[in-house]
C-alpha cells in the first residue's frame, strides 16, 4: 500500500524554526508566540481563520479573504477590533519581518480571547480578540494523487454548525480525516445530510467526466475561493461546470477527480473507496485547470 500522506504536506524547511509570528500587535519569536489556557479558541474552539498564500511578493486573492474572515466574524458576533487596512498591514508587516517573498503560507487566526472563568459563555470574554499570524516558509510536496475514503461523517445542516463558516471547530473534519485513515486512505470524502457528494474533509471536490467539470451545489460545503477561481475559470475557458447534486456512483464512474485548496492549489485524485479514477494520475481536462490557475496566479501576482 502506498505511504500516507496529506493534502497539505509540504517540504521541510529549516528556516521555519526561527519564523517570526504576529501575535495581537507584536512580532514576536515562535517560543514566545503563546496564548492563555483560558483563551475561548483552546477552550472552546471559537474563533474563526483564514489560510492564505504568497506568490511572488503578493497575497493571492487577500480582499476575497480578508471578505470572508470578515463576514465569519460578524457571523459569530466577534468584534476583530483592527479594520480591513490592519489586518493586511499585519500580514504585510509579518511578511517583511520574515523576509518571505514567495512558497510562504499564511493561517490568520482571530479568537473571542481570554476568557475570565473557564465556562462557554461569550459574555466571559472581556480582554477583547486574540490575533495572531502563523507564516511559515511552506512548498507542497504531494508526490502522488490522494486516495479517498468516503466516511460516515456529513457536512451538516446550517442550523448545527454551518459548513460555510471557516470556524475553529473542526473536530467534525478531524473525526473524518481519522476514519479515512483508518480505511487506509489519505483524505476523507464526505456527503451532505441527503447522501450527496459533498466534499473532504480539508478541501473542496471536483469531479470530470466526459469533459464535463461537477462539484457540489455549495450548500453544505466551505465555499473556497480556489473552488471558485476554478469554477470561474471553466466558464471563462468554455469548459462546462455543473454545480449540482451527484451521487457516489457518478463519482466511481468519473473519469478523473481532483481537490481544491489554497495550500495546494488543484490536487489530483487516483482511487475513491479502492476504485481507480481514470489511470490514477491527473487527468486532460484537471492538467488544463491547473494550467489556467498557475495563469491567474501569475497574472495576480505579478
Amino acid at each position: 500500500m502506498a505511504e500516507h500522506q496529506t493534502t497539505h504536506q509540504a517540504e521541510e524547511d529549516a528556516r521555519n524554526e526561527d519564523i517570526l509570528i504576529w501575535l495581537n500587535g507584536r512580532i514576536v519569536p515562535k517560543a514566545e508566540a503563546v496564548v492563555s489556557v483560558y483563551d475561548s479558541g483552546f477552550m472552546l474552539g471559537d474563533g474563526v481563520w483564514e489560510g492564505l498564500r504568497l506568490y511572488n511578493g503578493t497575497w493571492a486573492f487577500v480582499d476575497e479573504h480578508l471578505d470572508r474572515l470578515f463576514e465569519a466574524a460578524k457571523a459569530i458576533d466577534l468584534d476583530i477590533g483592527l479594520t480591513r487596512q490592519q489586518v493586511l498591514q499585519a500580514l504585510l508587516d509579518t511578511r517583511t519581518a520574515n523576509e518571505m517573498t514567495t512558497d510562504a503560507h499564511a493561517r490568520l487566526m482571530v479568537t473571542r480571547g481570554i476568557k475570565t472563568r473557564p465556562f462557554q459563555h461569550p459574555s466571559l470574554s472581556r480582554q477583547g480578540p486574540t490575533i495572531t499570524i502563523i507564516m511559515e516558509h511552506s512548498r507542497p510536496k504531494i508526490a502522488r494523487p490522494i486516495r479517498l475514503a468516503t466516511v460516515p461523517h456529513i457536512r451538516g445542516l446550517p442550523m448545527t454548525q454551518d459548513p460555510k463558516l471557516n470556524s475553529h471547530s473542526k473536530l467534525n473534519c478531524i473525526l473524518a480525516c481519522i476514519a479515512a485513515e483508518k480505511a487506509g486512505a489519505d483524505e476523507a470524502l464526505m456527503l451532505d445530510v441527503h447522501g450527496f457528494v459533498n466534499t473532504t474533509n480539508a478541501c473542496n471536490f471536483f469531479i470530470v467526466r466526459k469533459g464535463a467539470v461537477w462539484t457540489s451545489t455549495g450548500d453544505y460545503c466551505m465555499n473556497g475561493i480556489t473552488r471558485q477561481k476554478v469554477i470561474d475559470l471553466c466558464r471563462e475557458s468554455d469548459i462546462p461546470i455543473y454545480e449540482r447534486n451527484y451521487s457516489l456512483v457518478d463519482t466511481y464512474g468519473a473519469d478523473e477527480a481532483f481537490l481544491t485548496g489554497t495550500f495546494g492549489a488543484q490536487t489530483p485524485v487516483s482511487e475513491i473507496d479502492g476504485r481507480p479514477i481514470g489511470d490514477g494520475e491527473a487527468g486532460p481536462v484537471t492538467r488544463k485547470i491547473q494550467g489556467l490557475y498557475r495563469d491567474l496566479i501569475a497574472k495576480e501576482c505579478a
